[in-house]
């Protein structure tokens, strides 16, 4: 705990040092040298090597002020620039105008990132870093060779005319030289132009940078051997609503060094969100953790936990994690679950009127036929369709054949034999507990629809043997209603009165609430304040499948 504070104290104070050294020389660069020690330089060094000089002062210092908060991230390609540059910063103090207090300044920086070394062990996304070096170095050969053209073509816009030397010379000069050189436009088209050059540099200049500090990113989530050794950890270990999805195609996986404990993630930008909790033995929690940490340490990623459990969540703060509740979900006891009296008086019109009406509820069994498949499609481009929004994955499975055919589907016949309604179901492996799945209707259907498939599930995995019936994440329920809770809750909270509207956040949990489950709260596990944006963002691309603007679609 000590070492952390201590590791954090030296990356703050070398970001602080970066951002102060950044902007000393920038102001060194665009100020006027000491006449005295700018006079002895011009007996040894020409004109151009000393506005080379402010050249590399002013460029060093605008990418040093880009690095410093990477530093903080602790990137490996940031500490290896923030080395080149510093080292840059001091012969170029030294050339343009014998600003040695600079370079001394420069040098502790220096010699501090050398001591600190082993600490920035962040990777950059390899294909982003040969981006952006190929950016980096065609940024200053275009700029260098687009002023000069443009110097050498612009006749009368300019109080002289310049030749391919001169033409050089001044966009050298353009680079924070005193006075640029005594360069006088003449048009307003001789102004652009001047200060174009400026844009053109910084621009691409910044995007270069940005390019080679990308986080780390996957092109493919997890190889056939990695995807069958988390199915047999899953199955031997699963014990929660989320543990069959952990299985399908989006998701990446990061295995404990005993090799018995898997975590599920997908990796969005700078955010690694793992669904649920860690699967495997519960003496390998702790450690499988920490080695996420640390995984997504070196990937420049912020690790998450979406949906966990209350069960850990005392491990999870002690290794420096928050914590906040962003639902409950409803679990609904089989055993006692009846539609007989007072209990199911709700429940029986529908039940009845739709049974005399000649609708059915089947159940089908793994593997499900191509051609039920076939005929369960048009009801889902129908039910997506009305509701305005695509798939939802990471938490939620989708349409897909692979998926659905290992599946059990409970479909809602009309007299006629067509499809209503269909809902796919998952076991919980080592939990005797029923999970649905995705629930899709027709447009138009009759009243009581939604009441008729349900009850007949539960009735259904009663009669099965089953225990309880899980009917998923109620968002936000339950968040910020008690006096104590975090400031963060009583936002979240606020959200769930106001946005109701939107998004039927009531109305879904008053619906669920009708089959009087008991309800059992759900947790975000995320590192930091500072982190949290970033983890929302991933979670949002994660369940929208990177579709944003469907995801905010009232009614998706």
């Amino acid at each position: 705990m000590i070492k952390n504070f201590k590791t954090q104290i030296g990356l703050w104070s070398v970001a602080v040092l970066t951002g102060l050294v950044g902007i000393v020389n920038v102001l060194s660069a665009v100020t006027p040298n000491l006449y005295g020690r700018n006079h002895w330089l011009k007996e040894f060094l020409p004109f151009e090597i000393r506005a080379s000089g402010h050249i590399f002062a002013a460029l060093t210092g605008f990418v040093l002020l880009t690095l410093a908060t990477n530093l903080l991230r602790r990137k490996r390609v940031a500490w290896l620039l923030s080395i080149s540059l510093l080292i840059i910063s001091i012969f170029s103090h030294l050339l343009k105008g014998l600003d040695y207090e600079e370079s001394i300044l420069s040098g502790i920086l220096l010699g501090q990132l050398i001591l600190m070394r082993h600490v920035f062990t962040a990777q950059s996304d390899r294909p982003s870093i040969a981006r952006g070096v190929r950016v980096l170095i065609g940024a200053l050969l275009f700029t260098l060779a687009y002023g000069t053209v443009g110097f050498y073509l612009l006749d009368g816009k300019f109080t002289e005319n310049f030749n391919w030397r001169e033409a050089i010379i001044q966009t050298l000069a353009m680079f924070f030289a005193e006075d640029n050189w005594g360069l006088q436009p003449t048009t307003k088209f001789g102004e652009f132009f001047a200060n174009s050059i400026y844009v053109i540099a910084a621009s691409t200049v910044t995007f270069a940078v940005v390019m080679l500090l990308q986080p780390v990113f996957l092109a493919n989530p997890a190889t056939s051997i990695e995807r069958q050794k988390a199915k047999e950890i899953v199955e031997h270990y699963g014990c929660s609503s989320l543990a069959a999805f952990t299985l399908l195609s989006d998701k990446s996986y990061f295995f404990s060094p005993s090799g018995k404990s898997v975590i599920a993630y997908v990796p969005k930008g700078r955010g690694a969100i793992a669904l649920g909790d860690p699967i495997g033995p519960i003496e390998d929690r702790k450690e499988i953790i920490v080695s996420f940490q640390q995984f997504c340490q070196r990937n420049d990623w912020y690790p998450a936990f979406y949906q966990t459990l209350p069960d850990d969540i005392d491990l999870y703060t002690s290794l420096g994690f928050r914590v906040l509740k962003i639902g409950e979900e409803a679990i609904v006891d089989l055993q006692n679950f009846t539609l007989q009296g007072k209990a199911g008086k709700n429940f029986r019109p529908s039940i009845n009127r739709l049974t005399k009406l000649g609708y059915q509820v089947n159940f089908y069994q793994p593997p499900i036929a191509n051609d039920l498949l076939h005929q369960l499609k048009p009801v889902s481009d129908e039910w997506l369709k009305m509701a305005q929004g695509s798939e939802k994955r990471f938490s939620l499975g989708w349409f897909d054949e692979t998926y659905l055919r290992n599946c059990i589907i409970a479909v809602v016949h009309t007299p006629e034999g067509g499809i209503a309604a269909f809902t796919n179901v998952l076991p919980e492996y080592q939990l005797n507990e029923i999970t649905i799945d995705m629930m899709r209707h027709r447009s138009t259907m009759e009243n009581g629809m939604m009441d008729f498939l349900f009850t007949s599930l539960l009735q259904h995995f009663k009669e099965e043997g089953y225990d309880s019936f899980n009917f998923g994440l109620s968002a936000l329920a339950g968040v910020g209603d008690n006096p104590e809770s975090r400031r963060l809750e009583k936002v979240l909270h606020y959200l769930y009165e106001h946005l109701n509207h939107f998004y039927n956040f009531q109305g879904l949990h008053a619906y669920k609430d009708k089959f009087r489950p008991s309800w059992e709260p759900r947790y975000l596990v995320y590192p930091s304040l500072t982190a949290l944006p970033n983890v929302v963002v991933g979670l949002i691309r994660a369940d929208s499948g990177d579709r944003l603007l469907d995801y905010f679609k009232p009614g998706a």
